[in-house]
């Protein structure tokens, strides 16, 4: 099984570390590649960001002239483009913010992300809505964090992640963490340690469910949302 992780924005670092985490969690069998577009935002923090993602993301899809991989992820929390990049391929297209809330919600009643700074709060939850979990989300809370600086400044994201996990804990009710961005992959056992809630590392949960639709050998459906666009001139 090959399965290719792409990072929306262009930072090699980051999408090192997802390629690093994803083979973590993921069997011997599969073969992970990481990659960025040739294009794009060097970190995603809006929705202006977010768009500005989405057509290096696609052509990171759409570049499998061979049909090489059997599964793709989108590997920003907000999931950029998910529904168009579904549209262009038939290989499961899994993101890493539905990824981490389904695997969330199967685990406690309620779940909070634990994301970056306040900028990106209503782009946060409008992911949250978009995959149908609101009523199950416990709440949103943001660190002073920026995107690099979860990649960059490990041990500050961790104390800003148990800082706001906390409050989400002791104010909101959540019973689980939801790791709300890339960058933070690799922290959920160093938060597990100090949390008394399961953390989830949201590209690992992506990677596994990846994993699992390939193995049950299901592809995108094309029947009508997601078949493919319509050529026009």
């Amino acid at each position: 099984m090959k399965i290719k992780a792409i990072n929306p924005n262009t930072t090699q670092e980051m999408t090192e570390n997802i390629g690093r985490v994803a083979d973590r969690y993921t069997a011997d069998t599969t073969e992970i590649v990481a990659v960025s577009p040739a294009r794009g935002p060097v970190s995603i923090e809006s929705y202006y960001d977010d768009y500005l993602a989405v057509p290096g993301l696609l052509e990171e899809i759409l570049n499998d002239p061979d049909e090489e991989f059997d599964a793709f992820i989108v590997a920003c929390w907000g999931d950029p483009g998910i529904e168009a990049c579904r549209e262009v391929t038939e290989k499961p297209v899994v993101g890493i913010a539905e990824a981490s809330m389904y695997v969330a919600n199967m685990l406690g009643a309620k779940f909070s992300v634990a994301t970056i700074l306040p900028r990106a709060k209503h782009f946060i939850e409008a992911a949250v809505i978009k995959t149908g979990l609101q009523s199950q989300c416990a709440s949103v809370r943001c660190t002073d964090l920026t995107v690099i600086e979860t990649e960059t400044a490990r041990e500050a994201t961790v104390e800003g992640l148990l800082e706001v996990s906390w409050q989400a804990i002791e104010e909101d009710g959540a019973e689980v963490i939801c790791l709300g961005c890339a960058g933070m992959g690799g922290l959920d056992e160093a938060l597990e340690a100090e949390l008394p809630v399961p953390v989830i590392d949201s590209v690992g949960a992506a990677a596994v469910l990846a994993e699992s639709l390939v193995s049950l050998g299901k592809s995108t459906s094309k029947i009508m949302t997601f078949k493919p666009p319509r050529r026009r001139k």
